[in-house]
Formats: C-alpha cells, structure tokens, sequence
C-alpha cells in the first residue's frame, strides 16, 4: 500500500455530480457495498474491501511500462550497434500498440478483465522473450520487429484499476475524484522509476536485464491484479452503446490527450539533448525525474482536494496552468543556460501536469458510453502515445536543425494547442 498523505478534512458536496454514465447500477453489477459518503481521504479509500489487494498487483503490473522502452533500445543498440535500429524497433512496436490496444479494451469490456487481461498479458510477455532471443541470437533484423511488435498485445492495467474504481465508487463521486488522482500520481510514479530501474539493470547485470525483468515484473502483477475477482467490473456483453469515438464530447478530449502527449514526448527528448550539449547526458534523468516527482506530487495533493465546479469549467484553467508553467524550462534554458536551473524549472513545470490529466480523465470516463469504460480510457492512453511519437518526432527535429534551447518551445507550443483545444471542445460541448 503506498504512503497516504495525510487526511483532508472533509468538504461540501460538489454542486454537479458527474454525469458518468459508468456510474449508474445495473441490474447486471455485481453486489458491492456502496462506498461510504465521504471516502475523500486515501485512507479511507483503501480501506475498501479489496482496494489494497488489487492495487498492489497493479503497481507492479504497471511498473514495466517504464521499462520496456529504455531496455529494449540500450538492448538492441548495444547488440546491432544501431540506434537506428533500436529506435525503428520501439516505434513499430508503439505503433502497433495504437492498434491493438483498444481492441483488448473492448474484449475487456465483453468478456471480463481476468478472461481477457492474463491470455493477453501471456502473449505480450512471450513477445519480449522472442526478441531476447533474436537478439542474444543474431537474428534477421525483421525478427526483432516480429517480435516486439507481439508486445502491444499487453493489456492497459491503468484503465483496468480506474474501471475497478468507477465500479466501486460508483455512489461516490468525491470518492472516485481521489482514486483517479491517485491512480495518476501512480502512473507518474511508475514512469519516473521505470527508466531508472531500467538503466539500472542493463548496465549493472547484462543487457537483457531490464527486458527479462520486465516481463516477469508484468505477469507477476497481472495474475495478481486478476485474482482479486471480488472487485472486478461485470463484464457487458455487446449492447447498442455507441462506440466512444462517437460520444458527444470524446473526440475534443482526446485531442486535448494528443495535444498533451507532444507535451511528455518533446520535453523528453529536448532535455537529453539539453543535457548533452552540457557534457551531462545521464543527468537528464534525475532532471525528468524530478518533473515526474512534481506532478506526482500534485497529483497527490490534487486527489486530497475538493476542487469546485464542473470538470468541464476546470480543464481549461488547468492546461491554461500548465502552458504558463511550461514556460519555464524554455526561460531557465534561454536566460542562463545551467542543467540545475533547468532541473528545478522542471520540477515546479511538473506540478501542473497531474491535475491536467486527473481532470481530462474524469471527463474521459463521463463521457464514454456505458458498458464500454476500459475501451474509452485505452482510447485516451492511445491518444497520448500518438502525441508522445509526434512530439518526439518535432522536438528531435527542433534539436537538430536549430538548437537544444529552442527545443524547449516545442512542448510550450503543444501545451498551448491543447489549452485551444480544451477552450473548443468546451464551447462544442456546452
């Protein structure tokens, strides 16, 4: 169980409770005591039946997620001699996960997370000991694509634990406002350590290290995760809900989603290349760290609040935050050009991240269509990959044409996009 900060007293009740359709029982929901009336705090959260039991398995199902990039390319790179290679090989595999992953959601969704999440977890791991394999055996080149590409068949487990909490929640709206921010600050958490972890392990041991530990990392808190059956979803079979891409309102939050991954994708790439052209590559991983430690932070803080109004009228001012503080990291590069300045820029720049998408999220959930949960929110993570390649992409090109500084343009320019495409979708959906 992780540390829970300490209890928020309690608050009025939000004047607008969520139209999420999710949250409706049916006759086919499973008997679940409803949550109590002010389960605001993460102590109480957890004291759940069943919540700590299925967040733990899904702390370290979600951790390899982290992982699998930086050890697959240090893998590969190291190998073939090729960088090339290695990054063609994760995008290929990103590319596929685009589209396989809504897929699984949707058999999630029909047939029910343990039927669906360990055969396809099974899959996605036997994916990564194919391209160990190739890769210890020198291979064609197309056997590592093969292989890594079978990988994308592993299941959101970020979308399954808020499914689990929209579920259990579903009486509780203030309750299920700090299981997503927790939920954030979790994936903040697991992205921050994985890399590290990663690194870790493919310079200390061999470079297969990260890889193998992964996968077993993965299947270990799938199994774990799927065999706390008392709190899981009742799958839906197939019924006339619209598909999410079709839902009024999903379309604009998942842009504002793409928007915000060219934030994560750019700003990554600009500040290994920063912290290069300084004579401290490895340290862009402390300064990364610490703009995950941020929103990490805020995430916590976040879920302990009671923020007021709709989270329509609050996404805005939240990418309007988050524009403003990613500002900063381009000033510190700009106006004096030290990795430390720049590190505590990303640390404050942070801080406005976990709130933006606790929120986006929120309206993620409300908006998809009953019955189909897990499939919107994978859309959602979908979204943000395509942003994450597109901003990798812009920032690289940014870096190598003009300069690192300049680079840190980039994710100021995708905040700003999602800002306008939060202020549209408002406007479309009122």
């Amino acid at each position: 169980m992780p540390p829970s900060p300490p209890e928020a007293p309690e608050a009025p009740e939000a004047p607008e409770a969520p139209a999420d359709q999710t949250a409706r029982p049916t006759a086919g929901d499973r008997a679940a005591p409803p949550a109590p009336a002010a389960t605001t705090s993460y102590r109480c959260l957890f004291a759940l039946p069943g919540a700590r039991a299925f967040t733990v398995g899904n702390l370290v199902a979600r951790l390899p997620m982290g992982m699998f990039g930086v050890s697959a390319v240090v893998m590969i790179a190291g190998a073939r001699d090729s960088y090339a290679l290695a990054g063609a090989v994760t995008a290929t595999g990103l590319a596929a996960t685009a589209v396989t992953a809504p897929w699984i959601a949707r058999l999630v969704d029909r047939h029910g997370q343990a039927r669906v999440a360990v055969p396809a977890t099974v899959c996605a791991v036997l994916g990564s000991l194919a391209l160990v394999l190739c890769v210890r055996c020198d291979a064609p080149d197309w056997t590592l694509f093969a292989a890594y590409a079978a990988t994308a068949t592993t299941p959101n487990t970020g979308g399954m634990s808020r499914a689990r909490w929209a579920h259990l929640l579903r009486f509780d709206p203030a309750a299920l406002h700090t299981a997503n921010s927790f939920e954030q600050a979790a994936d903040e958490l697991c992205f921050m350590l994985g890399p590290v972890l990663a690194a870790f392990l493919t310079g200390t041991f061999f470079p297969e290290a990260g890889t193998l530990t992964g996968a077993v990392l993965l299947l270990t808190g799938v199994l774990l995760f799927a065999a706390q059956r008392a709190t899981e979803p009742p799958p839906r079979p197939r019924g006339r809900a619209k598909a999410p891409l079709r839902a009024p309102g999903m379309p604009a939050q998942l842009a504002v989603c793409v928007a915000m991954g060219a934030v994560f994708g750019s700003l990554e790439v600009v500040t290994v290349a920063f912290a290069d052209a300084h004579g401290h590559r490895s340290a862009a991983g402390v300064a990364l760290g610490l703009q995950a430690a941020g929103s990490c932070a805020a995430g916590l803080v976040y879920g302990a609040l009671r923020p007021g109004g709709p989270a329509e009228r609050r996404l805005p001012w939240c990418v309007a935050a988050m524009t403003a503080l990613m500002t900063l990291p381009l000033l510190a590069a700009a106006l004096t050009g030290s990795l430390p300045v720049l590190a505590g820029a990303l640390l404050v720049a942070g801080t406005a991240t976990a709130p933006t998408m606790i929120t986006n999220m929120t309206l993620v959930q409300r908006r998809t269509p009953e019955g189909r949960l897990n499939e919107g929110m994978t859309l959602a993570v979908t979204g943000l990959l395509a942003g994450i390649a597109c901003g990798s992409a812009t920032g690289g090109w940014t870096v190598q044409h003009l300069t690192p500084t300049a680079g840190y343009a980039v994710p100021a320019t995708a905040a700003a996009t999602a800002l306008l495409l939060s202020l549209a979708g408002r406007r479309r959906h009122t």
